[in-house]
């Protein structure tokens, strides 16, 4: 039944979502209803789930693949010493407006020479850039982010800004010019596979290749005053490490992402679950909980709007568990044990109470009722006793309540005595001070203004 009501309202809530989108749309009212929290969390984006912020950091080799002058080459794997040239190092943070897309900013670094054993002759250029780029999540775009597991990919092109400069010697007939320097633009498109090492942590191979409009650098060094521009391209291969900030435990690139539809039945789901809750009826008495001011009422016993037990005489004992009692456990010809049990849990749960004035020891007319109900159960079970408990609400001092208390309890017994019930039977306790409902309530202080019995 659950299921097929929640299926009913998302299948309205659908309609009513495509029929505002053919209408023209109605004025807005200034008092509007405030929304409902389980509203408010579904009509949040899914996308705020994952944590957006990344920093990057990468070092690997670049190559410049053209222009060069003759006799100079590209760069090699491994440098003059025979050693891996790294020669490109890059720092950066990205940001995902979308788990799809996103921006990044970085800043990098290429230190281009030439290779060992290439043939080239001599040279060193310094390349130093920023850049600002798009990027997608490849594996969510692809829809494979569920089946690559730890695995993703990243498509990444933007713009980038450079400052170039030539730091080999001049030589006699060449035009290379040490320590000049030109400022170049051009545009970067690359990849990145990605593995997740730890939940914040990945690692990541990017390829990038970028083309430059205005460059009149060689990436020898060498210089050219003509006009037109060089169109240089250059390569970068590297490894690097992606760190994800956030609130979120797990990395942004794979966190998962719940369909907005998804989070909208989840909280109607959540909604119902409420409903439910507050409609249960724990006591059985036919009032919701949510309402019910006395969860605990006795099985069959009527009860108010409001889930109280009736007594309208107020001798603290239910009018229709007092009748049922009275008729069936006063008499002596009653000789059924189960009635016998329950006649006396219900005096050892409080059922049967005595009820006094702010400060007297009499009891009030009204509460009397009680003191006959014991009476009546004493003469009918000659062998038991009981234990005259004794209570007052906090007004006062705590000595001069626990005094009050028995005085209350000492009155009770006088009753009982002189209705010819042994002494020996009664035994009086002080229980002082009853703390459990508010000192500051009157009502609430007649509650525990009272004197309590317990079958022994």
């Amino acid at each position: 039944m659950k299921k097929i009501t929640l299926l009913s309202i998302f299948l309205l809530a659908s309609a009513s979502s495509i029929y505002a989108q053919n209408t023209t749309k109605a004025p807005v009212k200034r008092n509007s209803p405030t929304k409902t929290i389980a509203q408010k969390d579904a009509n949040k984006s899914a996308d705020d789930d994952f944590n957006r912020w990344t920093i990057e950091l990468n070092s690997g080799q670049s190559k410049g693949i053209k222009p060069y002058e003759t006799n100079y080459y590209s760069s090699q794997i491994h440098d003059v010493g025979g050693k891996f040239n790294f020669n490109n190092f890059a720092v950066g943070a990205r940001y995902m407006i979308t788990p799809k897309f996103g921006f990044k900013g970085n800043l990098s670094f290429d230190d281009l020479k030439n290779g060992s054993g290439n043939g080239s002759k001599d040279f060193h250029t310094i390349q130093k850039g920023i850049a600002l780029q798009a990027v997608v999540n490849g594996s969510r775009l692809l829809g494979i982010d569920d089946v690559a597991g730890r695995w993703g990919l990243l498509l990444h092109g933007g713009l980038q800004g450079t400052m170039i400069t030539s730091f080999t010697p001049n030589t006699i007939g060449d035009s290379h010019n040490y320590g000049r320097t030109e400022h170049n633009f051009g545009m970067v498109i690359g990849l990145g596979p990605q593995f997740r090492i730890t939940n914040r942590l990945a690692l990541s191979l990017d390829i990038s290749i970028y083309n430059y409009f205005r460059q009149h650098f060689n990436w020898d060094g060498s210089y050219s005053d003509n006009s037109n521009n060089l169109n240089g391209q250059l390569m970068t291969t590297s490894f690097g490490l992606s760190y994800s900030l956030g609130s979120q435990k797990m990395h942004g690139d794979w966190a998962v992402i719940k369909d907005k539809n998804i989070k909208e039945i989840e909280a109607l789901n959540q909604r119902i679950d409420e409903m439910e809750t507050l409609m249960n009826d724990s006591d059985k008495d036919g009032v919701p909980d949510y309402l019910d001011q006395e969860n605990n009422s006795v099985a069959g016993v009527a009860v108010d709007t409001k889930g109280k037990m009736i007594d309208i005489n107020r001798n603290g004992v239910p009018d229709e568990l007092e009748r049922y009692l009275a008729d069936t456990y006063t008499s002596k010809e009653s000789t059924n044990t189960a009635n016998a049990d329950m006649i006396k849990r219900m005096i050892n749960d409080g059922y049967v109470s005595t009820y006094f004035d702010p400060m007297k020891s009499t009891p009030t007319n009204v509460s009397t009722e009680g003191i006959d109900f014991i009476l009546t159960y004493l003469r009918t079970n000659p062998t038991a006793t009981i234990d005259i408990i004794g209570h007052a609400d906090e007004i006062g001092s705590s000595e001069f309540n626990q005094k009050l208390a028995l005085n209350r309890a000492e009155a009770v017994k006088a009753i009982l005595v002189k209705a010819k019930i042994d002494p020996t039977r009664l035994n009086v306790i002080s229980k002082g001070e009853d703390a459990s409902v508010d000192k500051d309530s009157d009502g609430a202080r007649k509650l525990v203004r009272r004197v309590t019995f317990k079958v022994k």
